[in-house]
């Protein structure tokens, strides 16, 4: 099976969420989206560059 692709930012991003379907695809979900309409709900990957970008809190 290959490697999924690279979602860039999202990757490390805080407002992001992967949404798994039934069928086995999975989306990266901007949850920035629901407040910001600047943001789209799906964004097109990869993402380079994002102004709502904001570091994930590390897990310890």
């Amino acid at each position: 099976m290959p490697a999924p692709p690279p979602v860039g930012l999202c990757e490390s991003c805080r407002h992001q969420r992967v949404v798994a379907t039934s069928r086995g695809s999975s989306y990266s979900l901007c949850e920035l989206s629901r407040e910001d309409d600047r943001y789209p709900r799906y964004p097109r990957l990869p993402v380079l560059r994002c102004g709502g970008h904001r570091p994930r809190e590390l897990q310890t």
